[in-house]
């Protein structure tokens, strides 16, 4: 089911309603509601990888439960190997099988070898590979002592399962939500209207800027051969905008979802188009993600507490996974290993973390510095989402190439939409000014007139609703 869809917006209140005003005495029927809600909400895509999720969660809370009984560390490190063998080797058979065997058989082309191809016709579960880990992160924080195994199947169910975030996170740490299924929830308007705010921002992110601008960026990717410079520069940049709004939205309608029912899950972006150096992008851009990997790869291999030539070593694992973690092809791969690069000369100078906070927020403007600072970074950042966008390595250095070989001309109107670059204007706007809170309609929250709250929720509503018919997927559905 689609956050951006009429079904979703029958569902939410229906589910919201039986939540608050049915099950509002008894915390065990929560938890089976939002359970049976989130299947329902994830088995309207296809019902039948419900029983992949149900197996792969029952396997950890089983292996969770031994683990809590077993004092033997030998014995614990068996079971936790079963958990990652158990959990990696589904996400392996779905996502990368048929990569690997591919690449096995033009390895062997390369050399003059001809091998026939019997890849199988897999279909891939949406939010595999945000499920996986965040049931893994259950199992890894238990194994290493610092939560205690659950006892309640129908919690831990509903934890690996919580529709908000279930297709495509955040990745949620099983110690940050599943105590949340332990304790009795207490409706709160002023978190729930919150929620309701972060929702429409993220609706109104995905719907009329990342959907619009995706027009345009797959137009110009699709025809990038017959195009002038200044449009294949165009179509990089509407790209970088569609996949930050597409992505983002989707974690502020998860996030606002969430603080409907009395859950709080964890901020998943913070602004990143705003970052001096590529060390703070990664610090604000798919947080769940990139701390995942710092705690559980980055750490465990020896992070920075090691010699240099081994940190490198580190780095660059935590990249190519990273890249690797969001498809079964070579250009997430140089995508990851590109960002590599770019985060190398920072760490290397031990200037990684000089960039912690924004500049103070009473300032109106950035200063020059900043904004060359800013400027370049963001260039950076859209030279590596070339790759990630391109169905090939050939295909994002042709398209690369072609940017300077091709006449550099004014860029075509039928790709310079007034509307798409109006509202990427204003994103950048609303999100500088609002860039001291977790997101930044709750500026608008606390504004004093309330005919002007209301009208920019009316505006963005009927903005929303007027593109709604687009009814898109979003773009991390495919990782």
């Amino acid at each position: 089911m689609l956050f951006n869809s009429f079904e979703f917006a029958l569902f939410l209140p229906l589910v919201f309603v039986l939540y608050w005003f049915v099950f509002n005495k008894h915390l065990r029927a929560q938890n089976a509601l939002l359970l049976v809600a989130s299947y329902v909400f994830y088995g309207w895509w296809d019902w039948k990888f419900l029983g992949l999720l149900f197996l792969s969660s029952v396997m950890d809370f089983s292996l969770g439960l031994l683990m809590g009984k077993t004092t033997g560390l030998k014995n614990r490190k068996l079971l936790m190997i079963l958990s990652l063998v158990f959990n990696l080797g589904l996400l392996g058979t779905f996502k990368y099988f048929n990569f690997f065997v591919q690449s096995f058989i033009d390895a062997f082309s390369s050399v003059g070898i001809v091998l026939e191809s019997h890849t199988l016709k897999i279909i891939l579960p949406v939010g595999i590979s945000f499920y996986t880990f965040q049931s893994l992160s259950y199992t890894i924080d238990v194994y290493r002592r610092q939560m205690e195994p659950v006892k309640d199947l129908f919690s831990f169910l509903a934890f690996v399962s919580f529709f908000p975030q279930l297709v495509a996170g955040p990745i949620e740490r099983a110690a940050n939500l599943l105590p949340q299924f332990s304790v009795q929830r207490h409706f709160s308007y002023e978190k729930s209207v919150d929620g309701l705010r972060q929702g429409l921002w993220g609706l109104f992110k995905k719907v009329v800027i990342a959907d619009n601008c995706a027009i345009y960026a797959n137009g110009i990717f699709e025809n990038y051969a017959h195009l002038s410079g200044s449009e294949l520069l165009l179509g990089v940049f509407f790209f970088a905008i569609q996949i930050y709004c597409d992505f983002s939205g989707y974690s502020d309608i998860a996030i606002g979802t969430a603080k409907l029912f009395g859950f709080e899950l964890m901020t998943n972006f913070r602004y990143p188009y705003f970052s001096r150096d590529m060390a703070e992008f990664w610090r604000r851009w798919h947080i769940s993600l990139s701390t995942w990997f710092r705690d559980y790869v980055y750490i465990p291999l020896g992070g920075n507490r090691v010699v240099t030539t081994k940190a490198v070593r580190n780095i660059f694992i935590v990249f190519l996974l990273s890249g690797f973690w969001h498809g079964a092809n070579w250009t997430f791969i140089v995508w990851g290993g590109l960002n590599a690069v770019y985060f190398l000369p920072l760490f290397l100078s031990k200037k990684h973390r000089k960039n912690l906070e924004f500049s103070d927020p009473a300032n109106l403007l950035p200063p020059l510095k900043e904004v060359f600072q800013i400027g370049f970074t963001f260039l950076l950042t859209c030279l590596a989402w070339l790759f990630f966008r391109s169905n090939s390595v050939g295909q994002a250095l042709d398209y690369l190439f072609d940017i300077f070989r091709a006449p550099f001309l004014p860029a075509n109107f039928w790709y310079f939409n007034h509307f798409s670059l109006a509202m990427v204007a204003l994103l950048f706007a609303v999100e500088w000014l609002g860039r001291q809170y977790d997101h930044p309609f709750q500026a608008v929250g606390i504004a004093r007139f309330r005919p002007v709250r209301w009208g920019m929720y009316v505006v963005m509503s009927f903005m929303v609703l007027n593109f709604f018919h687009h009814n898109s997927e979003f773009i991390y559905f495919q990782f």
